[in-house]
């Protein structure tokens, strides 16, 4: 049977209409492709703003962190200067009492020293202070008053606070005195210590401690 031109046509029709059904989809398609395309590109510029604004923030913190561990340091240094500042002017200090204190001591204990002596028959006919002396073994010796009375020599130890341990250690050097100043082995030796105060026991009143003013006792002589 025969094809007519109707149906020719129709059929040409219906293969136009099918290439239009096509080319539309193609269409969708690529739209929703660039759509999807420029959707991941957006995302990864996101998430590239987002790295790189961490990195940044991250960049940030450390050098902040770095700043103020340089503050920190500079802050610790300057404190141990000032403490190791402090502490040389409190050491200073101390030196320069102790050593101006023990002069004053021993300048009100020679100031009253020659009446003392006589007072008890001892004619002191002049004093010396601190008097040191190297020792043979490389050590040294030191007094601080020595009252010259002829044949009679007091040596006086001079303490702000007079302690036990302190007599001990007089009564040792006063025995040894004559072997470490050899030019007065000659002389009679007595000691004597003065103090403004003593702990219990040092001057011989034991429980019990003592402050007065410039007070001066004697020893036994050496001999």
């Amino acid at each position: 049977m025969a094809t007519t031109y109707d149906e020719i046509l129709t059929l040409f029709r219906s293969v136009a209409e099918m290439q239009r059904e096509v080319a539309e989809a193609q269409r969708e398609a690529t739209r929703a492709q660039q759509e999807a395309t420029r959707a991941q590109q957006e995302e990864a510029k996101a998430r590239q703003e987002d790295a790189a604004r961490a990195q940044q923030e991250e960049v940030q913190a450390r050098r902040e962190l770095a700043e103020a561990q340089k503050a920190t340091d500079l802050q610790i240094k300057a404190t141990d200067l000032q403490v190791k500042e402090t502490s040389r002017e409190i050491a200073e200090l101390k030196s320069l009492f102790t050593s101006q204190w023990g002069k004053l001591m021993e300048s009100l204990v020679e100031g009253d020293l020659v009446n003392l002596l006589r007072a008890r028959g001892i004619a002191i006919t002049d004093t010396s202070t601190r008097l040191k002396r190297q020792l043979a073994d490389g050590g040294h010796c030191e007094f601080d008053i020595l009252a010259h009375s002829g044949e009679e020599l007091v040596v006086v130890e001079v303490k702000t606070t007079l302690r036990p341990k302190d007599v001990k250690a007089f009564l040792r050097k006063l025995d040894l005195f004559k072997q470490w100043l050899p030019r007065d082995a000659n002389n009679r030796i007595f000691g004597a210590m003065a103090w403004l105060s003593a702990d219990a026991g040092a001057d011989g009143n034991p429980g019990r401690t003592t402050k007065t003013p410039s007070r001066m006792k004697f020893g036994a002589a050496v001999g």
